[in-house]
């Protein structure tokens, strides 16, 4: 795991890792399918980009979708959320496919990295330069690839040169 550093300002609002199991929860999951969200946007072999990823409830339906040709990039700023993302994905056999991130309230540090697709899901709202934030997701980007935020005030559909699915995706 890499670790950026902590200085900036300070995140707001930020789920604590203490509420982690409701972010995994089944009742979750009917209400926000972890799959649907992204159909479309991720195909085999390719390096996805979980932002403010939690405990997983994304990062690891991703990884089926990125196959073993592909990664998947966990980023959060709670070393705890990463520790669950890790156990479980140990406990499923998909830790090698994993890159867990840690980074700093008030920037990814994701230098050098290059992504297919990025999901932001209901947490731009946190980030202190929702801005700045979505510059730094442009960045990571590959050219033509996409990303999909859902947060307060920051919904989005697919944001791709290439969408290749009908939005909102078929249930």
């Amino acid at each position: 795991m890499s670790a950026a550093p902590g200085a900036g300002r300070p995140a707001r609002d930020v789920c604590p890792a203490g509420h982690a199991g409701w972010l995994s929860s089944p009742v979750r999951r009917v209400v926000t399918d972890p799959k649907r969200i992204p159909r479309g946007l991720v195909e085999p072999g390719d390096t996805a980009v979980d932002l403010g990823c939690g405990p997983g409830f994304f990062t690891h339906p991703l990884v089926g979708m990125v196959g073993d040709g592909g990664s998947v990039i966990a980023v959060d700023l709670q070393p705890a959320m990463l520790e669950k993302v890790r156990v479980r994905a140990q406990r499923k056999g998909l830790a090698a496919r994993i890159r867990l991130h840690q980074c700093a309230a008030d920037a990814l540090a994701l230098d050098g990295t290059r992504a297919d697709f990025a999901l932001a899901f209901w947490m731009v709202h946190e980030v202190p330069d929702a801005e700045r934030f979505l510059e730094e997701v442009h960045d990571v980007l590959k050219p033509g690839r996409g990303s999909r935020r859902w947060s307060p005030g920051a919904m989005s559909e697919p944001r791709s040169s290439r969408a290749r699915s009908p939005w909102p995706p078929p249930a």
